[in-house]
C-alpha cells in the first residue's frame, strides 16, 4: 500500500519550527511519509503565528496554494492563531481541522479519514488547560537544530497575546532536555539554538507549579557539558532575566557563542512603563555594557516596536538616540499591530499607520548602519564559520560564531562544516568575504 504523503509549513518562530518538527515525527512514527509543502501531499499542516497582522494574511495565502497543488488534499491548523481564532481559521474556504495549544502534538489522533469537510473541525481547549509540556526539536531541516526548553509566558505586556496563545510558563525537566541535545548531537548538527517563548524564566515545572527546579545558568552549564556539540546559541531572552553569572559563563563557555539576542521594544522608560515591560532603560545599557565588558566582539541584536499608543515624536527620538548611543549590532523593527483581547489596544494615542512606516524606516535604516560598523570592527579578525547548504548565485553562506554572515565561491563539501577563516571585506551585498585560515583537504 502507497504511504500517505504529508507536508508542512511553518510560520512564525524558531519555537515553532521546532514543534513543527516534532509533530512531522509524530505523522512518520504513523507511517506517513513527509514531502516538501511545494509537492502534491494528501495533507498539508500549517503551523500558525498570531505575533503579526501578515502572519494572520501568510496563513491563507498557504491554505491557496496547499488547494491549487491538491484540491482534495486534508489541511489542518495547528498553533498560536489557531488557538486564539479557532473559528476564523475554520472558517477559510480549505481548511478542515483546526487544533489548539495542546491537541496539535495529538494530530495523528485527530485524523481519522482524510474526506473533506464543509466546515473547518475545532478542538481547541481553555488556554488555562495548557499547562503540560511538550518537549520538541528540529533535525533536518537546517545545518543547526531549535531545541526547546519552555513554553508559555507568565509576563502580562500589554500588547501580547503570546499567554493568550500559549498559557503559563512551564519548561521541561533538565535531564530531558540534555536527553535531546544528545539525540541531536548524534545526528551530525553542528549547532543547537535553545528556543521557547521566555526562555530566561526557564525552571518553572509543570502544572503552574512555579518553584524553580533548576535555573537558566545551571541549564546552560549542564548543555555545554554535552559531547558532540560544537556551538550552542542562546535565542531572544529577556533584559531582566540575562544575569550577569550567565554572561560571563558565556564568555568563558567552550560551546555557547558570543551572540545575544534581546528585546527592548522602547528605549523611552515612560512607553515601557504602559507596555507593562519588567525593566527600563537603564537595565537593557548595564547588559550591554556587561556584554561589551567580557565579550567586546559579542554580536547584540534588539527587539525593538514602534508606534505604540501613546508613542510621541519625542518618545520615538528617545529610542532612536538611545540606540544609536548603545554599542548593539543590528535591530529587529516590528510595527505596532493592535492585537484582539490586549490591554494595548482599548489605549488611547493611537499613532497613525503613516507614521508608524516613517519610523519603521527611520529605525530599519539604522539597523543597516549599525549592522555594517559591526561587521568593519570584525574585519582582520579570525573567526570559525558554519556553512550552510544552499547555493545562493555561485556562493556558500554561514555565519560565524559573533553572527557575522560571510560568504565564498561554492563548494558543495563544504555544506554542514565548521571551518578557521579571516574576515577580509564587506561586499556590494553587504554580506563579508573571507580566506580560509587552513588548508582544505
Amino acid at each position: 500500500m502507497e504511504k500517505k504523503k504529508v507536508a508542512f509549513y511553518t510560520l512564525g518562530c524558531k519555537l515553532n519550527f521546532s514543534e513543527t518538527s516534532t509533530i512531522a515525527r509524530s505523522f512518520q512514527d504513523e507511517g506517513f511519509e513527509r514531502v516538501d509543502f511545494e509537492e502534491v501531499a494528501d495533507i498539508y499542516v500549517i503551523n500558525t503565528c498570531s505575533v503579526t497582522e501578515n502572519a494572520d494574511k501568510q496563513f491563507k495565502q498557504y491554505v491557496k496554494k496547499a488547494m491549487k497543488l491538491n484540491d482534495k488534499a486534508f489541511v489542518a491548523a495547528v498553533g498560536c492563531y489557531a488557538q486564539l481564532k479557532p473559528e476564523e481559521l475554520a472558517a477559510v474556504d480549505g481548511v478542515d481541522l483546526v487544533l489548539g495549544a495542546t491537541e496539535k502534538f495529538k494530530i495523528t489522533d485527530y485524523i481519522n479519514d482524510l474526506s473533506k469537510n464543509d466546515m473547518g473541525e475545532v478542538h481547541s481547549c481553555e488556554i488555562a488547560e495548557a499547562d503540560f509540556y511538550v518537549g520538541s526539536y528540529s533535525i533536518g531541516d537546517r545545518t543547526r537544530a531549535f531545541l526547546k526548553v519552555q513554553d508559555g509566558c507568565d509576563y502580562k505586556c500589554t500588547y501580547c497575546t503570546i499567554p493568550l496563545a500559549r498559557g503559563i510558563s512551564r519548561s521541561d525537566a533538565l535531564e530531558n532536555v540534555l536527553k535531546n541535545a544528545k539525540e541531536i548531537s548524534k545526528q551530525n548538527i553542528k549547532e543547537i539554538v535553545l528556543t521557547g517563548v521566555n526562555i530566561g524564566d526557564y525552571g518553572k515545572g509543570e502544572f503552574g507549579n512555579k518553584k524553580h527546579e533548576h535555573t537558566f545558568l545551571e541549564l546552560v552549564q549542564e548543555l555545554d557539558k554535552v559531547e558532540g556539540i560544537e556551538r550552542l546559541r542562546i535565542s531572544s531572552i529577556e533584559p531582566n532575566l540575562l544575569r550577569n553569572e550567565t554572561i560571563e559563563f558565556v564568555s568563558q563557555s567552550r560551546t555557547f557563542v558570543p551572540h545575544f539576542h534581546i528585546p527592548l521594544q522602547s528605549g523611552s522608560n515612560d512607553i515601557l512603563k504602559k507596555m507593562k515591560r519588567r525593566y527600563l532603560r537603564e537595565v537593557y545599557t548595564e547588559r550591554v555594557n556587561k556584554i561589551r565588558e567580557v565579550m567586546p566582539h559579542a554580536c547584540i541584536g534588539v527587539d525593538v516596536i514602534v508606534g505604540f499608543p501613546g508613542e510621541t515624536d519625542a518618545h520615538f527620538l528617545e529610542t532612536y538616540h538611545f540606540l544609536n548611543d548603545l554599542d548593539i549590532s543590528y535591530l529587529h523593527v516590528f510595527t505596532y499591530s493592535e492585537r484582539d483581547n490586549t490591554e494595548a489596544a482599548l489605549m488611547d494615542g493611537v499613532v497613525p499607520a503613516n507614521v508608524r512606516a516613517k519610523r519603521s524606516k527611520m529605525l530599519r535604516g539604522l539597523s543597516v548602519k549599525k549592522r555594517r560598523a559591526f561587521y568593519e570592527s570584525q574585519l582582520g579578525t579570525s573567526r570559525t564559520v558554519l556553512f550552510e547548504g544552499e547555493n545562493k548565485e555561485g556562493y556558500i553562506h554561514g555565519f560565524t560564531e559573533n553572527y557575522v554572515k560571510v560568504k565564498t565561491p561554492w563548494n558543495p563539501e563544504l555544506v554542514n562544516s565548521l571551518h578557521g577563516i579571516t574576515l577580509t571585506k564587506i561586499d556590494e551585498d553587504g554580506i563579508v568575504r573571507m580566506e580560509f585560515n587552513e588548508v582544505l583537504v
